[in-house]
């Protein structure tokens, strides 16, 4: 098992340089951190509940950002299967544990550059919260309240939540991804995360929402990584924007571990499932049906 996650750890990090030495992967990389920055440029002037809509959002986004890994991890799953590469792992000792771990590697440090290239130029944007309490009233208040990231605590929590979070998607990620047989049925899969997206409370506050919708988001571990960012990330008077006025701290870590633990406990199992199914003639008529649809 440890030559396993050696071998893993190698592939990850070879694919995660190959990631950003390639042009289509570099634009992957950029094209949504820019256009989460014109969300937040547009927003930046808005207001909720006397709270600015652009410090509230920055953590949010960060959250969605850290929750569309899973369908990162699902769509590299698929691919995989479709050439083969799942199919060769299987055929070496302790392939598919590597395979999983390489990919776990890859995707993670994918997602962070990704944050980076957001988070780096909206610190800018939107301000951080003075780290003096001499602070000037003005500063202090609501409408003028920006990211409280004066301090290292809120870095380290940050860190703590983000990798907590990707222990709950990534593993669900390629469940997910297992469960899709080709990549155009990606699209299928796409549209029900981004639905989920929609209700949790990352472009605008979850208590805005009709109560049913609050109570279907709370299902899902996207709102509780939003929530989590934001927790780490702003005042404590911006609380009371959430649902009871709390940051639910004990909440946020019961339930994003929940979903880390189903999912590192079913991933596994799933994979090596579907990897037994794998053959040369299945890899083959997918690539025959392929060159169909090409021509």
């Amino acid at each position: 098992m440890r030559r396993a996650l050696r071998a893993g750890r190698s592939r990850g990090l070879i694919e995660l340089r190959q990631s950003v030495t390639n042009a289509g992967d570099l634009f992957n990389h950029f094209f949504w951190p820019v256009l989460m920055l014109v969300a937040l440029w547009f927003l930046r002037g808005h207001t909720f509940a006397g709270f600015p809509l652009g410090p509230l959002l920055v953590p949010s986004i960060l959250g969605m950002n850290a929750a569309m890994a899973m369908v990162s991890m699902s769509q590299h799953l698929t691919a995989d299967r479709e050439d083969g590469t799942l199919l060769r792992a299987r055929a070496t000792p302790w392939g598919v544990p590597g395979y999983l771990t390489g990919k776990l590697i890859s995707v993670s440090g994918g997602l962070l550059l990704d944050l980076a290239i957001f988070l780096i130029p909206a610190l800018f944007l939107v301000g951080g919260l003075p780290s003096s309490p001499a602070a000037s009233p003005a500063a202090a208040s609501p409408a003028a309240a920006g990211l409280a990231t004066a301090g290292p605590a809120a870095w380290l929590g940050l860190a703590a939540l983000l990798a907590l979070g990707l222990l709950a998607t990534l593993p669900a990620g390629a469940v997910l991804g297992s469960v899709v047989t080709s990549t155009r049925g990606q699209g299928v899969l796409t549209l029900p995360i981004l639905a989920v997206i929609a209700i949790s409370g990352i472009f605008y506050p979850i208590t805005a929402l009709p109560g049913w919708v609050q109570a279907v988001a709370q299902a899902f571990p996207v709102y509780w990584m939003g929530l989590g960012m934001r927790s780490a990330m702003l005042p404590a008077g911006a609380a009371a924007v959430e649902i009871g006025h709390s940051w639910r701290h004990v909440e946020t870590v019961a339930v994003l571990a929940a979903w880390a633990v189903a999912g590192l406990l079913v991933a596994p199992i799933v994979l090596r499932r579907m990897a037994r199914r794998e053959s040369g003639s299945s890899v083959a008529a997918r690539r025959e049906k392929a060159m169909q649809r090409a021509t």
